[in-house]
């Protein structure tokens, strides 16, 4: 939620801080994702009960997303990635997002503040099936303007490990 009734601009936040004994576990479950609460309990050196009660916590928060695999794309047959930057109408945003989860080969998309207002990440079979994609969302009732991106490599995975540990690290806020 962004609150512009001054000149700033303000984040607001609904999901719970981690401290440093979630980090811990989110740190193993990280690692190992199929991890049992026992193991867990060994690893982290805490109690089965407060592991459980974490877990359960994290899930009621928000804090653990869908524990699905991540599948490549490209085992499924669409090898191409790309992102579909979209200047929408503001006040159709809700039926704009409607609309792109009727696409399949839009895998997730982000509101975005500054110069445009949404980031679609897509795949794709290959060139003209890309075009065709784009075709899609350009045709979506809202969607004013796309231009889009051709993903060459990815260089980072996404990863939190790095961002768990220093938060298991740091102790108490």
């Amino acid at each position: 939620m962004v609150d512009n009734s001054d000149s700033e601009v303000c984040i607001v936040s609904t999901t719970p801080a981690v401290d440093e004994l979630d980090a811990r576990i989110l740190e193993v479950l990280a690692d190992d994702p199929r991890s049992t609460v026992v193991a867990i309990a060994e690893r982290t050196r805490l109690s089965r009960n407060t592991v459980q009660a974490r877990l359960n916590k994290f899930e009621r928060s928000g804090v653990l997303r869908s524990f699905e695999h991540r599948i490549e794309p490209a085992a499924l047959g669409y090898p191409l990635t790309a992102f579909i930057f979209a200047t929408v109408t503001q006040r159709k945003l809700a039926a704009i997002a409607e609309a792109l989860t009727e696409v399949p080969e839009v895998v997730e998309v982000h509101g975005l503040a500054g110069v445009t207002d949404l980031l679609i990440h897509v795949v794709a079979r290959e060139a003209d099936d890309l075009y065709r994609v784009a075709g899609r969302i350009l045709a979506i009732h809202g969607v004013e303007k796309t231009t889009t991106a051709l993903v060459m490599r990815q260089l980072v995975d996404y990863r939190l490990t790095g961002l768990l540990q220093q938060r298991a690290a740091a102790g108490p806020r």
